[in-house]
């Protein structure tokens, strides 16, 4: 936790400077190369943005909730890839080892991934089990030495799976429980014998950000590997994962969408029809003003969500909210930025047609929005049983 506000502040201005210097410049390249540039992923780990979220005495910057938000509002007015590749080591690839990890693990696994020496990905979502993430069916036998689990099964579109060194895997240790209790959670290293990955996956948007397969073929993982030390809890250090996760996601869908809107302004401002600019055409002011009206809407509400994590409480719902506003938000955003730019809008000379094609993925990752939108009521009828 920064408890500085000028410290805050100054970490604020450095990344919002490196957004405005280094990545947005390079965002057409990404695009085109499909890659990062080394010479950036080098700045990323100077800056500290590996290790934004891991706590201090494992050499991460040890955030809370609200000043990670804050951070991802300024790299969500880049290019998704750019904070994708972070976002793993910050978020799912690294927030089950800091939750649940035994102290083993912590010591092993956090300094690396808070350098940026390693980056972790999180491995739950399956060919046949997406939204009902507790219907997965990779399995985790323990082996007769009872020093090792046996791993079989592939996992499905998982970020950063052909850079990552190490993975948070979820697969079934009990196979009499087929719901969410019989699911355990491994660290497993890229290198270990079985993993195997498939094809980089041809995506709509987000060049740059890479996903894949990840098969498990008689995989043995060491029992060391097993986070927290115990079967059975892997579903809900998933779940607590994904809360953040949430709130995180829901950010960056706030910084895309001011992004967007800046760029539309800008357009709206220099280009003229009939005589005048089309920012001032009535009809164009009230897409300007609905996108605004949104985008604060969603800053507060991502805020709030944030503040009520630091304070103990627990944030499904709000999560849920946060991330189905935000999202859903940050699509029609893209939309009238397009409307905004009209002809312009459908030209990649434009960041504004990329930008429409990167955030289609925010409304499907980390939880549909029809899946936010089932949590969300399934809470509200909880807490009006009790």
């Amino acid at each position: 936790m920064i408890r500085d506000p000028d410290t805050l502040a100054a970490l604020l201005e450095s990344v919002a400077r490196f957004v405005r210097e280094r990545l947005i410049p390079n965002e057409a390249q990404v695009a085109d190369d499909d890659a990062i540039p080394s010479a950036i992923v080098g700045e990323m780990k100077t800056l500290g943005l590996f290790g934004l979220s891991i706590p201090v005495e494992y050499g991460g910057i040890g955030l809370t909730m609200e000043e990670e938000v804050r951070v991802a509002f300024e790299l969500g007015r880049t290019s998704p890839a750019f904070r994708s590749l972070i976002g793993t080591n910050n978020g799912i690839g690294s927030q089950g080892i800091v939750l649940d990890g035994t102290p083993e693990q912590k010591a092993r696994y956090l300094p690396r991934l808070a350098s940026g020496e390693l980056i972790g990905s999180f491995a739950l979502t399956e060919p046949g089990s997406g939204s009902d993430a507790a219907s997965l069916t990779t399995s985790a036998v323990r082996a007769a030495d009872g020093a090792h689990y046996v791993l079989n099964g592939t996992k499905r579109y998982i970020t950063n799976a052909p850079e990552a060194g190490i993975i948070t895997v979820m697969a079934r240790t009990d196979p009499g429980d087929r719901g969410a209790r019989g699911i355990s959670a491994f660290i497993v290293e890229r290198e270990t014998s079985g993993l195997s990955l498939g094809k980089a996956d041809r995506k709509m948007g987000q060049r740059g950000a890479h996903t894949c397969d990840v098969i498990f073929e008689n995989c043995r993982v060491p029992a060391s590997q097993l986070i927290g030390g115990r079967e059975g809890v892997g579903f809900k250090t998933a779940m607590k994962v994904l809360d953040k996760g949430r709130l995180h996601i829901a950010a960056v869908c706030v910084g895309a969408a001011e992004r967007m809107l800046a760029d539309a302004l800008a357009y709206a401002i220099e280009r003229k029809q009939f005589g005048q600019p089309i920012a001032e055409f009535q009809l164009v002011q009230a897409m300007l003003a609905d996108s605004k009206t949104e985008i604060y809407a969603a800053r507060s509400m991502v805020l709030d969500a944030a503040r009520l994590r630091d304070d103990g409480h627990d944030v499904g719902t709000e999560a849920a909210c946060a991330k189905l506003f935000a999202s859903e938000m940050c699509g029609r955003v893209a939309d009238r930025a397009v409307q905004i730019h009209g002809g312009a809008g459908y030209i990649a000379d434009y960041a504004i047609e990329r930008f429409y094609r990167d955030v289609r993925l925010f409304r499907l990752y980390e939880g549909t929005s029809q899946i936010q939108q089932l949590v969300i009521a399934r809470n509200m009828i909880r807490e009006a049983r009790r």
